[in-house]
């Protein structure tokens, strides 16, 4: 059986549809694999909660100042971050660079009681910092139907022989 090959749509997003694109990708789903790098080493990933993707499209994240993943930015501060959300076939990828901050300001503003579970002492505990992403690269993928439209869809290509792809996807450029 042959495979005809129709490819899904790319559409490209820059500045603030782009901004508004990671936003709506993390209020789906905020859990992302926080990447980071140290030298003759391997990757490091962890399950992060992103905090917040701000309105200049920076993401934040709280994190302990005695952490590995702060050691390893300070080592060398490029870090990729990856989400998933397969119930809505959402996903994206985003590339750049880390910055540790102790901003109270900021932290006033992002803390949510969860983050006690971490950080014993509250927003106030010395401990905290925050950890801000700045994209240089990033790319999406996501379907233009729900999840059961996308299966009957496979599931006719799989009878018909011929390759649907109905996904849209794009970079984001900032």
């Amino acid at each position: 059986m042959t495979m005809e090959n129709t490819q899904g749509e790319i559409e490209n997003l820059t500045q603030q549809e782009a901004i508004e694109k990671m936003q709506e990708l993390v209020k789906h789903n905020n859990i992302c694999l926080f990447t980071t790098r140290i030298y003759d080493s391997p990757l490091h990933a962890r399950p992060m909660g992103t905090q917040q993707v701000d309105e200049d499209g920076n993401f934040w994240f709280l994190s302990g100042d005695d952490s590995d993943k702060n050691a390893e930015i300070m080592e060398d501060n490029s870090v990729q971050l990856f989400y998933s959300d397969a119930g809505k076939a959402e996903f994206m990828s985003v590339y750049g660079q880390a910055s540790i901050s102790r901003d109270q300001k900021k932290i006033e503003e992002l803390w949510n009681p969860i983050a006690k579970a971490w950080f014993k002492e509250g927003k106030n505990d010395p401990r905290l910092t925050l950890i801000k992403i700045t994209p240089e690269e990033a790319y999406y993928w996501d379907t233009k139907h729900n999840k059961m439209v996308t299966m009957i869809k496979i599931l006719a290509s799989m009878v018909s022989g011929k390759r649907r792809d109905d996904g849209i996807e794009g970079k984001m450029t900032l």
